[in-house]
């Protein structure tokens, strides 16, 4: 057997990765937060063991219903592909394709110097994870398959999601009112409507390099970019005398840099939506420290930010009023189902980010149209915040 198996426990956080499902090329795992998540790490869907295991799961639809729970089989064998031993069950159960053995690495399932394709001895395994992607249990197949009773039995108990930890949780965030003076607010909605936005994307790893994508199913919003010294100016001054002391009371981060002047518009019309993601995750996004969402109007109907690894709570701060939370965070914009949601959405950081940035601008490749988004292109502009 190549390597040793590395070993996670509960508590720990559940590494992210990447892998192909068979309804996706590339499902980003860290997504699927806010939820109960079960990995079930079959080895192969061709024997009795990992037969077992999937006919039992695949069969609780009271369990696994993407709510409460989300089962993924992981399966290592190229064969159950091949001769279509395995299917998706919406909502709730899917399969990822570990066929490289990267995701059982991962997760102490395969030897570490295991390769594709290697005959390897597969600790195999129900990993249960909580919603906010830590291990909350492992539990090995066993040979006579109790394994599988006690999986079931233990995300039967499992509590709901948002009282996962015992009790109601409040997202890690901070809420700001007064950040920009309604006249402020309104100026910036006009030049919004005066010089029109333009389609954003967000930003994707690919083959090494952070590229610019356009998807209306996980992002729908357009940006206009705020040009003029003076008002840039104006509202530099205002986050550093009204956000800047607070990130640094609560977090102890001095924010010395702010990204990207926009003035974003989520319309009804255009079905303005933002699915769950983290702005940092690529390597042309990774010096962003802090994001800020501060509403410029009220008339609107959907439209909130909602963080889905702390609970179901949407945030809708008044006009003028701020959300300002870490880009590490699992974030959604819902649907705007009436009128128009405009916003200025900036990222913070300092300079020792800035370095990172610097260092990361050759990984930088084609961005969309506006280079926008809230995981988007970088900012052409980083002048000190502070």
């Amino acid at each position: 057997m190549a390597g040793g198996h590395s070993r996670i426990g509960a508590g720990e956080p559940a590494p992210y990765f990447h892998a192909k499902a068979l309804n996706n090329p590339r499902f980003a795992f860290d997504t699927a937060a806010g939820r109960w998540l079960v990995l079930c790490f079959v080895g192969s869907a061709g024997d009795a063991a990992g037969a077992r295991a999937i006919a039992a799961a695949k069969a609780r639809t009271d369990l696994f219903d993407d709510s409460h729970a989300a089962l993924f089989v992981v399966t290592s064998d190229p064969r159950d592909l091949a001769e279509k031993r395995i299917a998706d069950r919406y909502p709730g159960f899917r399969h990822f394709l570990d066929f490289d053995l990267a995701v059982s690495r991962l997760y102490g399932v395969a030897p570490q110097e295991a390769a594709a394709g290697e005959a390897v001895a597969l600790r195999r395994a129900w990993v249960v994870i909580d919603p906010t992607m830590r291990i909350h249990e492992v539990i090995p197949f066993r040979p006579d398959g109790a394994d599988v009773a006690e999986a079931l039995a233990c995300v039967e108990r499992l509590p709901p999601p948002d009282r996962f930890a015992g009790v109601e949780l409040q997202a890690p965030i901070i809420v700001l009112p007064r950040v920009f003076e309604p006249e402020l607010c309104r100026h910036l909605v006009n030049l919004y409507e005066t010089v029109g936005g333009v389609e954003s994307g967000f930003m994707r790893e690919v083959d090494g390099r952070t590229v610019g994508v356009l998807d209306a199913a996980h992002k729908r919003r357009k940006d206009c970019e705020i040009t003029d010294e003076t008002l840039l100016a104006a509202i530099r001054q205002r986050f550093v005398r009204r956000v800047v002391p607070e990130i640094r009371k609560v977090h102890q981060f001095a924010v010395t840099r702010m990204e990207r002047y926009i003035v974003a518009c989520y319309a009804a019309e255009d079905g303005g939506h933002f699915r769950a993601h983290r702005d940092n995750l690529t390597k042309g996004t990774a010096h962003r420290r802090f994001a800020a969402s501060v509403n410029l109007n009220e008339d609107f109907e959907g439209g909130e930010v909602s963080f889905p690894e702390y609970g179901p709570r949407g945030f809708r701060p008044p006009a003028g009023g701020a959300v300002v939370f870490s880009c590490s965070l699992l974030h959604r914009v819902s649907r705007v189902t009436a009128g128009r949601r405009y916003a200025f959405l900036p990222f913070l950081y300092d300079d020792a980010a800035a370095e990172i940035r610097e260092r990361n601008r050759g990984f930088i490749g084609a961005a969309d149209p506006a280079e926008g988004g809230d995981d988007g292109a970088p900012a052409s502009r980083t002048p000190p915040a502070a």
